[in-house]
């Protein structure tokens, strides 16, 4: 046991550790959700044609995704991060946390875009830049406002998404002990990320939606292999992360906290 000076030390120091990463986790993800509405051409984006696939028959498939899945590798390192110091308490508590207050914000956005527009701001926002006649109550409903498929796909593949990282993630920690680190943390993603691709698109587009099962699978396969790659590639930045919170949190520290958050023995 240490002294009273040690105890209160540790305790601050894990406290403020959760608290920045529940921020990165909580910011990126509702930030995510926001928005995702926005499909961009990974092809273009990188200054080549459109690939135009033909895929479950005459199905066109280009490299199309979503803006959210832009800032999802960031909630993926947080997880694994949040994971190996805090357990899967502490994955659970901010993802249930998150999701509350993704359905929060898309409840707020559906009430305020039934409000009736001020004469004004509509007159002072058209035409647009091009002189087109331009509705900005429009633009702003189409932009923020989601369907309720949309809203149920997300909240459910979040939700699911994240629990079946936390239990990969201590599944492979328990083989792996404290070595390996992109192990865990790549393997937890690839499988949680599988069912986060299928399930989210499958709610929205196909249970809620007009999408065909072919489409669902050709756009769910492009995001899945462009966050698995992003997941892969970013691993320099997870072994950075884990250096950088070693160091404020000290080595005594922090072999205490990933020693109890593997045996599910410690949350704040």
């Amino acid at each position: 046991m240490g002294t009273a000076i040690e105890q209160k030390t540790f305790q601050s120091k894990k406290t403020n550790l959760f608290i920045i990463l529940s921020g990165l986790f909580l910011t990126n993800a509702i930030l995510a959700e926001i928005i995702g509405v926005k499909i961009f051409s990974g092809e273009m984006t990188l200054g080549i044609e459109p690939a135009g696939w033909k895929i479950f028959g005459d199905y066109i498939l280009d490299f199309n995704l979503t803006a959210g899945a832009v800032i999802w590798p960031v909630v993926f390192i947080t997880t694994d991060i949040i994971n190996e110091y805090f357990g899967k308490k502490g994955v659970r508590k901010i993802s249930f946390i998150t999701a509350f207050f993704i359905a929060y914000i898309f409840l707020v956005i559906s009430v305020v875009t039934v409000l009736p527009p001020a004469a004004f701001w509509l007159e002072v926002n058209t035409p647009d830049a091009e002189g087109n006649p331009f509705n900005i109550n429009n633009a702003f409903n189409m932009i923020f406002r989601q369907g309720l498929g949309i809203i149920i796909g997300s909240l459910t593949a979040f939700l699911l998404g994240q629990l079946i990282d936390v239990y990969v993630f201590q599944k492979l920690r328990k083989i792996t002990g404290s070595k390996m680190i992109w192990l865990r943390a790549t393997g937890s993603t690839l499988v949680s990320q599988l069912i986060d691709s299928f399930v989210v698109l499958g709610i929205a587009f196909y249970v809620f939606g007009n999408w065909s099962w072919a489409q669902v699978a050709s756009v769910a396969i492009i995001n899945y292999v462009y966050k698995f790659s992003v997941a892969i590639l970013l691993t320099p930045l997870l072994y950075l992360g884990h250096y950088l919170i070693d160091r404020y949190l000290g080595k005594d520290v922090a072999e205490k906290m990933t020693q109890e958050a593997s045996s599910d023995t410690s949350f704040l």
